[in-house]
């Protein structure tokens, strides 16, 4: 049976070419506003030139750069000085999920009195206030564009952990797919990872009767399967971007985990691989989904089946046999987007394992999984190689 649930979306989508130039309706002209990005890519996308247009009519718009992937508590405090000092009060985060993850976290610190690693410590649950902030995205991968979730990184404390807050929605998101051609080859193929991976962690967990999401999942799950490969072999297919940058929003936009159980233990997981080692986030899930799935075979065997069924068309009678191709063919669909898939390919051993495992209890990250049953000494017994 579907669970009870209260489903709000209040981010705004506004897609398609040229979209930016709304940024000049959406953002009130009585705000102050702060433009967040990475690095280079912004500018050598055409979305910074574009967005510099979009708010010329402004007497001036401040900006922090060099965010950069996973970000960087210690390098957000230097924004939320800034951000205070000039008395901001609208953020405008351009970029993938890291900035604005960034911009989420930033705009709840700037308006916290306390310290504000208590924000990322309590998950985000100390505080009810936020600078509005809005979104360019131009890597598509976490939906973060519509939804009151972020992951933020310490360094100094090899800690990459999550948040969420309704005060961060995005008051609207841009949708370029044009700003997305510049993207190389390995960045597109994270972001269809990390999509893909986001799905399955609603999706692949015990049956609910929840149709309408399940096909829907499978919607996306089948789109990225079909249009992955194409945008890295053609980079300026429109229609190819479009339908993976809407399926990167519609993954994390709530819906699909409306009224269903959910299993987001693969994330926290990969979360300290990459705290502790720097393998990058979708890289460091590429490694942990075989082994995982694996092991949850029985309990996850009824989705799993549908998932083998309905998005690979595996029509094995043998039941066990086709839940083993369907994992047999996600790996194989990761390997053709060229991830490494073991934790032996970037050289970890058992010792490191022991690491990962560490961290887990340290961020009380020890009743994971849809039946909260997977714990740091399950983790060590699949994730050894």
């Amino acid at each position: 049976m579907i669970k009870n649930f209260t489903f709000q979306s209040p981010t705004k989508i506004i897609f398609g070419k040229g979209s930016i130039g709304a940024l000049k309706r959406e953002i009130p002209l009585d705000k102050k506003v702060m433009l967040l990005y990475g690095c280079s890519s912004l500018k050598s996308s055409g979305a910074y030139d574009a967005i510099k247009k979009a708010l010329a009519e402004r007497p001036e718009v401040f900006e922090f750069s060099g965010i950069t992937s996973n970000p960087e508590y210690e390098y957000l405090l230097k924004c939320i000085e800034l951000v205070k000092a000039n008395k901001i009060d609208y953020l405008l985060a351009a970029g993938g999920g890291s900035v604005i993850d960034a911009a989420k976290f930033v705009a709840l610190a700037a308006l916290y009195e306390g310290e504000p690693w208590k924000i990322i410590e309590s998950f985000g649950a100390c505080t009810n206030k936020a600078i509005p902030l809005a979104t360019v995205v131009t890597l598509p991968a976490s939906g973060s564009e519509v939804n009151r979730d972020a992951v933020i990184s310490r360094a100094s404390k090899k800690a990459k952990l999550p948040l969420g807050n309704p005060a961060v929605y995005p008051q609207f998101a841009i949708l370029d797919p044009e700003l997305t051609f510049s993207l190389s080859s390995e960045q597109t193929a994270n972001g269809i990872l990390d999509t893909f991976v986001h799905v399955l962690e609603q999706y692949l967990t015990y049956p609910v009767n929840a149709k309408l999401q399940d096909r829907f999942a499978e919607s996306i799950l089948t789109t990225l399967i079909e249009d992955g490969p194409l945008a890295m072999k053609e980079p300026d297919n429109y229609e190819a971007r479009s339908n993976l940058m809407l399926s990167s929003s519609m993954a994390m936009n709530g819906f699909l985990r409306a009224g269903v159980p959910m299993d987001w233990a693969t994330h926290m997981i990969s979360h300290e691989i990459t705290s502790l080692f720097g393998i990058p986030h979708a890289r460091a899930l590429a490694v942990v989904i075989e082994p995982y799935l694996s092991h949850c075979k029985e309990k996850k065997f009824q989705k799993l089946l549908q998932y083998s069924r309905r998005v690979w068309n595996i029509y094995e009678t043998d039941e066990n046999k086709a839940v083993d191709a369907s994992i047999k063919m996600t790996m194989d669909f990761f390997k053709s987007l060229g991830f490494k898939t073991k934790l032996s390919d970037y050289n970890l051993t058992d010792k490191d394992v022991e690491k990962i495992t560490k961290q887990l209890v340290s961020h009380r990250m020890v009743k994971l999984g849809e039946h909260r049953d997977i714990t740091p000494e399950v983790v060590a017994s699949f994730l050894l190689p």
